[in-house]
């Protein structure tokens, strides 16, 4: 496989310019001035945008054990439908979740030619593996890019809730495998159950208080201090922040010198409580979505990078866990649906902010493949990287639709709502395997695993 693509607008090397990148083998070899002269065949995409492929660092899968909820097939055409080269998954909803060697083994026998896009995998730290360190050792060991703790009732029996006790046991071991510790954090300062729900979005908003959010980031911040104070460098990541005044303990962390950092998704950039209409339940999710003072002061943060990078948070379950007809918000599992639209609904708020496609690419590829310690092969376009591109036209308006979504449920709160930037081809690793609206030939997606030298091996799974 040797050929070319090129385009008057390339994003690499932090800027925008004219291009051809060649590619041969699965790598980008060369990037050339545009319409350099090559012996290779060439596509040229005119004025369309070629951006790095997006790396979605927080995608829940739910397979082997829930594919009733998604599966790898159709989280991954998704993934290519949206742009998105590789995805990270979470250790649950599956069954059984993530937390063991044994688990993560079954997890990858049953990814075999399903996936789409190249895909990495979470473990999980719970009571059982922070009490028996074995566990979690071998579990590292195995090849997870890094783990994630619940500070609450994650909804899952499976995947119970981590104590401070537990955390500081699990620490050291993953400090020693210099790995990222992805914390949901919540902690229940009580009135949960206090509050009558119902179809009542506004009930649910005040049941889960700013204050849950704010308490379990200080709390972390707390034990990453005392972790590194006894010599252990642990790296702290905070996953879909949703409170802005969680920010300013992320900062001070940060002034310290303590690895810890923050993503948000689309869903709290883009959406507002005021908007939400009573028994919506498409809407609902963990964090709640707030008011739009608190969202356009996570636009704010992600301008002074007190907020890393964006991710999907895609959290999938059947029609039937969202309550739909019913519209009890209470009942209703929580979490979004959006995977294959991160780009374009993030473009379309961000382009009237100030920030440049550049920046785009840095958001949601760049600081989202070094995060997962995928820095060295994916995330920018650039000699020795995996050929991974969106073929973007950043100007092409388009409806949201049920008919448009590729992920196994045809349901999103986004449905009906305009946005502007189109992905109409996506490559993995030089294979064009999405391209308008269509799959392309077979999976040819691998399994990213950490390596004992802290590298990155492609599987043999596709």
């Amino acid at each position: 496989m040797h050929f070319a693509i090129q385009s008057k607008n390339v994003i690499a090397q932090n800027t925008m310019l004219p291009a051809c990148i060649e590619i041969k083998n699965n790598i980008i070899i060369a990037i050339h001035d545009y319409d350099a002269p090559l012996s290779c065949s060439v596509t040229d995409y005119g004025d369309l945008v070629i951006m790095p492929g997006l790396v979605d660092s927080h995608v829940h899968i739910n397979e082997p054990g829930r594919t009733e909820w998604e599966g790898f097939n159709t989280a991954t055409q998704a993934a290519a439908a949206g742009g998105i080269t590789a995805l990270v998954d979470m250790p649950l909803n599956c069954i059984p979740v993530t937390t063991t060697k044994t688990a993560f083994e079954e997890k990858l026998a049953a990814v075999h030619d399903k996936l789409w896009v190249d895909c990495g995998f979470w473990g999980g730290v719970i009571p059982e593996n922070a009490t028996n360190l074995d566990l979690l050792d071998d579990l590292l060991s195995a090849g997870v890019l890094g783990v994630k703790s619940f500070l609450i009732d994650s909804g899952v029996e499976e995947f119970p809730n981590v104590v401070a006790e537990d955390i500081r046991k699990a620490m050291p071991v993953l400090a020693k495998h210099n790995v990222p510790y992805l914390i949901h954090a919540e902690l229940d300062c009580g009135s949960f159950n206090d509050v009558s729900i119902g179809d009542k979005y506004n009930s649910f908003l005040a049941s889960r208080p700013k204050k849950w959010e704010n308490d379990a980031v200080d709390l972390m911040f707390e034990l990453a201090l005392e972790a590194k104070n006894n010599g252990y460098d642990c790296k702290v990541h905070i996953v879909h922040l949703s409170s802005d005044e969680a920010l300013s303990s992320i900062s001070k962390a940060k002034q310290l010198g303590l690895q810890f950092t923050a993503e948000t998704c689309p869903h709290y950039l883009t959406l507002a409580s005021e908007n939400i209409p009573d028994g919506k339940t498409l809407f609902k999710c963990c964090p709640p979505i707030r008011e739009n003072d608190n969202r356009e002061r996570l636009w704010s943060a992600l301008k002074n990078n007190q907020i890393s990078f964006i991710v999907s948070d895609h959290s999938p379950c059947t029609p039937q866990l969202k309550h739909i007809d019913s519209g009890d918000i209470e009942k209703a599992w929580g979490g979004i649906s959006a995977l294959q639209f991160g780009l374009p609904l993030i473009w379309t708020e961000a382009k009237d902010r100030g920030f440049t496609l550049i920046d785009i690419a840095r958001l949601m590829s760049y600081e989202t493949a070094k995060f997962a310690g995928l820095d060295k092969i994916k995330g920018q376009i650039a000699v020795g990287f995996h050929a991974d591109f969106a073929i973007v036209d950043p100007n092409k308006t388009f409806t949201i639709s049920n008919d448009l979504i590729k992920h196994k449920h045809k349901i999103t709160p986004y449905v009906g709502r305009n946005v502007c930037g189109e992905i109409q081809h996506t490559y993995v690793r030089g294979h064009l395997v999405y391209s308008l609206d269509n799959f392309i030939d077979t999976p040819k997606g691998k399994t990213l695993l950490k390596s004992s030298h802290n590298g990155i091996q492609l599987g043999e799974h596709a």
